[in-house]
């Protein structure tokens, strides 16, 4: 570990991440204000946040290219915790996706997108040759399948489709024969029916109310509709700093979580919103940049993969509350009240930095 690579770290990347969790311990502190139950919410995500910089620094100073042994221990770390929810794990709204630990509680599924990330990664750099083979396609297909089933059944649809969104923009940035890429869209499409036979009542009925919202259950759009109203009367500027009516007066439902992005946009107006937005795409470009300037695939496919799941959980997130797509349990990286997320990818950016600081030093 060495610790002089701190002075070789990304900065416009980490201030622009410390700004998304420190917008989001605000934010949760108005959305559970007067919320029984929701007390020091907003204190504990400064905790998390302060446990997942600490790791992000650590993480940083370690040089990614050390982490090639540990391909096959990360990947069946990560599937040991998915396989210790079904056995331990807690029950909470018909999900069973936590394991307590006492004191907090984590989310195994959180935890694995790192350790995947780490594991695919490596898998496909020392295959780049070989991307063309379709025994290379298969044995990733037969990695990846697991961890997303076990995930699919705690059940967490979001998450699911998260690892698999992730997995696809590996391969296909590892350089995956186009007519590869065609089977796979072909297949995706085939097996929707099947997809749709296996979800859960309540993931079909979600669906359902998105594509015809106007004959659906009222109480199935209610949160939908009273987000719609947040973000519509926040107007340019907002209501102000905990002065948003369907925050404060408890009209929105998980606001302190899930649909966060909202009382933003209540509160702050269309510029906070838009401010979100905008540190998001500084994270992402700063990503990007980081995978374009690594010094070999593994270092680029960790950074872009970093990148795949943010912009991925951001764009589901914010398009869901604004009633662009059908509602999923995806919280907004960094700012949404919850440990294990906030602590992930916190390390993941950790990750990243690492990158950055053991590229070609011409770059």
């Amino acid at each position: 570990m060495d610790f002089r690579a701190w002075r070789q770290l990304d900065w416009l990347l980490l201030m622009a991440v410390l700004a998304l969790v420190l917008l989001g311990a605000a934010m949760i502190d108005s959305a559970t204000i007067n919320s029984p139950g929701l007390e020091g919410y907003a204190q504990r995500h400064l905790l998390f946040a302060g446990v997942g910089v600490v790791f992000l620094f650590l993480i940083a100073a370690f040089d990614y290219r050390l982490l090639t042994p540990f391909q096959w221990p990360a990947y069946f770390l990560a599937l040991a915790l998915l396989f210790a929810v079904d056995a331990v794990g807690v029950v909470r709204g018909g999900a069973r996706r936590w394991i307590s630990l006492g004191v907090i509680d984590i989310q195994p599924a959180e935890l694995a997108k790192g350790l995947l990330l780490i594991s695919l990664g490596q898998f496909l750099a020392s295959r780049r040759q070989a991307m063309d083979r379709f025994w290379t396609l298969v044995h990733y297909a037969l990695l990846l399948a697991p961890p997303i089933a076990l995930i699919y059944m705690q059940p967490d649809l979001g998450t699911a489709v998260s690892v698999l969104f992730l997995g696809a923009g590996l391969i296909f940035a590892a350089g995956l024969a186009w007519r590869y890429i065609i089977l796979l869209s072909s297949s995706a499409i085939i097996s929707l029916p099947i997809i749709w036979a296996s979800m859960e009542d309540y993931m079909r009925e979600r669906v359902l109310t998105f594509l015809n919202p106007a004959a659906a259950d009222p109480q199935a759009t209610y949160n939908v509709r009273q987000a719609l109203i947040a973000v519509g009367s926040g107007g340019l500027v907002g209501k102000g700093y905990k002065l948003g009516t369907q925050s404060q007066l408890h009209f929105l439902r998980v606001r302190h979580t899930d649909f966060i992005f909202p009382v933003i946009a209540e509160e702050l107006g269309f510029l906070g919103g838009a401010l979100v937005i905008f540190l998001f795409l500084v994270v992402l470009s700063r990503l990007l940049y980081i995978a374009l300037s690594a010094r070999n695939m593994y270092g680029r496919l960790i950074a872009l993969g970093v990148a795949l799941i943010i912009f991925f959980q951001a764009f589901i997130n914010i398009g869901m509350t604004i009633g662009l797509l059908p509602v999923t349990g995806i919280p907004l990286p960094f700012v949404s009240y919850g440990g294990s997320n906030l602590v992930t990818f916190l390390a993941l950016i950790g990750l990243a930095q690492s990158v950055y600081a053991h590229r070609p030093r011409h770059l």
